[in-house]
């Protein structure tokens, strides 16, 4: 899989990285020598360490996504699988308790399984019991990373060059990899805590935290508790299918069986969505869940999270091109814009 980098993406992220007309040329453009990418500190993200012989038969148990993907390997060749995998893991109601991003860190079959498990770190200690819970006599050890930070690499330039250039990154820190959820959100990084990213990858340049958060709301891409509310959210409305988060032919495991049956229902009527204000929110931060309902006054959703002109919403597909508003006390009204993203399916029925 390839990034695929597209003139609109181009475009939002030169304006976001302030880059104005003919300041400076993008990469891929005529006469520039070098792709600007920008690495995001992601200090809101925490990394717990997996590692055992049963490290991952435990958590494909546990976990949305086949976990054997991460240690299927064909003639010794660790290119043969993945190096990181998208998955939430789901309560017995199958509801959504933490999102994650596994990392491979054994290279070959030979090793002992070494996986690194990304997660919210609000979440990090509730998911560490939720893992030890079901650990019994698991031969895997559970530890927290406080040795390592992650990075959201947003890069610019032709796919295959950014391609070509991540292989020689990854060998530079613990983990450089393609996000696994969709191209649009780039590359992750794990290095050594104090690494400096920019020797890491030469030429990029570190970017504010707030504009990776506005960039993926603006994409409808969720991240966290904030967004992916613990014991709230279900895994489809919140497109983890889309999002490369979901098999639906491995074995069983908790919450399974709504989400197999709503996915072969094919019923799905609420999805999370990018939403944009069209006029100013108020100074005070909106209460998670705060209602959204359409010119009639009808309930079209709720309000997940976000900030200035962007964030992300739970809505009723069948009011998404209506004009919406979030129904404030004292019956004022934000008024805001819903978009079906790009980078969903294109059989979707939009």
């Amino acid at each position: 899989m390839l990034v695929r980098a597209n003139a609109a993406l181009r475009r939002a992220l030169s304006l976001r990285l302030g880059l104005r007309g003919g300041d400076r040329k993008l990469s891929g453009e005529r006469g520039d020598s070098q792709a600007v990418t920008t690495c995001f500190p992601l200090e809101h993200r925490a990394l717990l360490r997996l590692r055992g012989p049963e490290a991952a038969t435990f958590l494909q148990g546990l976990l949305t996504n086949d976990v054997t993907l991460l240690t299927q390997q064909g003639g010794g060749d660790s290119q043969a699988s993945p190096r990181a995998l998208y998955a939430h893991a789901l309560n017995v109601q199958g509801r959504c308790l933490y999102d994650v991003i596994l990392y491979r860190i054994h290279r070959n079959s030979q090793e002992e399984p070494h996986l690194l498990l990304e997660c919210d770190a609000a979440a990090l200690d509730p998911l560490q019991k939720h893992l030890k819970l079901y650990k019994i006599r698991r031969k895997v050890d559970i530890t927290s990373c406080l040795d390592l930070c992650l990075w959201a690499v947003l890069p610019e330039g032709p796919s295959e060059e950014a391609s070509q250039k991540l292989q020689q990154y990854d060998s530079k820190a613990v983990v450089a990899t393609l996000d696994p959820r969709v191209d649009i959100m780039g590359w992750r990084l794990v290095a050594s805590r104090g690494a400096d990213p920019l020797e890491i990858i030469p030429g990029s340049q570190i970017g504010n935290v707030k504009d990776y958060h506005m960039y993926r709301y603006r994409q409808g891409i969720p991240e966290g508790v904030r967004d992916l509310p613990s014991g709230v959210a279900l895994p489809l409305e919140s497109n983890v299918a889309y999002l490369n988060g979901i098999s639906f032919t491995k074995g069983c495991y908790i919450g399974q069986e709504l989400t197999a049956r709503t996915h072969h229902m094919g019923v799905i009527r609420k999805r999370l969505l990018p939403i944009r204000f069209t006029s100013p929110l108020p100074p005070e931060s909106l209460p998670e869940g705060t209602e959204i309902v359409s010119e009639s006054g009808k309930p079209a959703g709720k309000y997940r999270a976000g900030g200035d002109e962007f964030g992300i919403a739970l809505l009723r597909l069948a009011h998404i091109h209506e004009p919406l508003h979030l129904k404030l006390p004292g019956d004022s009204r934000v008024s805001l814009v819903a978009s079906v993203p790009k980078w969903w399916p294109k059989s979707v029925n939009k």
